[in-house]
């Protein structure tokens, strides 16, 4: 089968976004198919390779390092003209996406689109509240254009649905438990933090933003740290909010952007993850995290919610209060907080990429073998 890829952001670039369009990508390549990619063209990029299509972009406001493409409909008209894909997979609602659905429809190709960010979320979070309903109809007309909605939870399954969001499907997210493990703590990496084994490290590994509701994870680290002040709070990613938060915290340990086995190493070497957010789709950290065998405290929704028993493997709590309490008695329970983390790694293990990239596959083949169908229902 012939697939193409449209998304605004992709590695080198860090984000789960980029990441998790990456691994649907090489999955499809594993199977043996060929896939074109359309991305903007990132900086001091001169060329890509035959399989990509680089498109002009411009920097994403309040994401350093990030870019929307720019409408490139002609361009994908006349490429898709000549070589038409089976079925396309727009990943992201930028100019490009919109771009790529006005292709695919008048050139009859099935598109499917990922449903990877709350943009409605975020207006509370940016101080825009009075635009989330606005922010929410905007998504729901640009996935109504596709064939298909893929999400990565039933929970957000049924939320689009209750939305009017039309013929959503769920595919499920893994996690690579090789790269992510307990193998890859490094000793080393834990004495530049100022910690040996008997030490916690506590850490954040995301975006420092706004959104992510950092405030609560201080708030949970300054309380869980009266009872253990030996612990240190370890922060990987960059963001709006990092300067600041290094200011009024000089105690913090800020490791930046960490890509690849860096970040399964940062994270195995840890003792606890605190992920505060209210706004992500899924949260791949949370795989990752529970696949290095660090225990996770974090809201039940999205990837905690799918694959996080409560108590068992990690903490899903409703509130504020509960994710303070829960970060505590992890911090001060070392034998809890361990057998969380066994548990947690070997839930991961049943968890495997290439079903989620077979699972993909079958999605896009069926929707080209239903337009082929209604194709020759038409001439016949």
């Amino acid at each position: 089968m012939r697939y193409a890829i449209v998304t605004e952001t992709y590695p080198p670039e860090i984000n789960g976004v980029a990441l998790t369009v990456q691994g649907l990508e090489l999955g499809l390549r594993a199977r043996g198919h060929e896939v074109l990619l359309v991305r903007p063209r990132q900086q001091d990029e001169i060329r890509a390779g035959s399989d990509t299509l680089l498109v002009r972009g411009a920097g994403l406001p309040r994401y350093p390092g990030l870019k929307f493409g720019f409408p490139a409909t002609k361009s994908l008209l006349e490429l898709w003209t000549a070589c038409p894909p089976d079925a396309i997979y727009v990943a992201t609602e930028g100019p490009l996406g919109w771009s790529a659905l006005r292709a695919a429809r008048k050139l009859g190709i099935p598109a499917a689109t990922g449903f990877h960010t709350r943009f409605d979320q975020y207006m509370r979070d940016y101080g825009m509240p009075f635009l989330e309903s606005t922010a929410l109809r905007w998504m729901r007309r640009f996935h109504n254009g596709g064939d298909a909605t893929l999400v990565p939870t039933r929970e957000l399954a049924e939320f689009l649905q209750s939305q009017n969001f039309r013929q959503v499907v769920r595919l499920a997210r893994a996690v690579d438990a090789d790269q992510f493990s307990p193998d890859r703590r490094d000793a080393a990496l834990r004495r530049a933090w100022g910690l040996d084994e008997s030490g916690l490290a506590v850490i954040y590994l995301g975006r420092i933003a706004p959104e992510k509701n950092l405030d609560l994870a201080v708030r949970a680290f300054r309380e869980l740290q009266r009872d253990r002040p030996d612990a240190r709070f370890v922060w990987v990613g960059d963001g709006p909010a990092r300067a600041k938060l290094a200011q009024d915290h000089p105690d913090f340990i800020f490791c930046g952007l960490q890509r690849g086995a860096e970040v399964a190493r940062h994270f195995a070497s840890a003792d606890l993850f605190l992920f505060p957010s209210h706004s992500e789709t899924f949260g791949n950290t949370t795989l990752e995290a529970m696949a290095s065998g660090i225990p996770t405290v974090t809201f039940d929704y999205g990837a905690a919610r799918e694959h996080l028993r409560h108590e068992i493997d990690g903490m899903a709590v409703d509130n504020d209060a509960d994710f303070i309490a829960a970060a505590t008695k992890l911090a001060t329970d070392d034998a809890l907080r361990r057998a969380m983390g066994e548990r947690a790694r070997l839930s991961m293990q049943r968890l495997h990429p290439e079903q989620v990239a077979s699972d993909f596959d079958t999605l896009l083949a069926g929707l080209a073998d239903t337009r082929r169908r209604h194709a020759s229902a038409a001439v016949a």
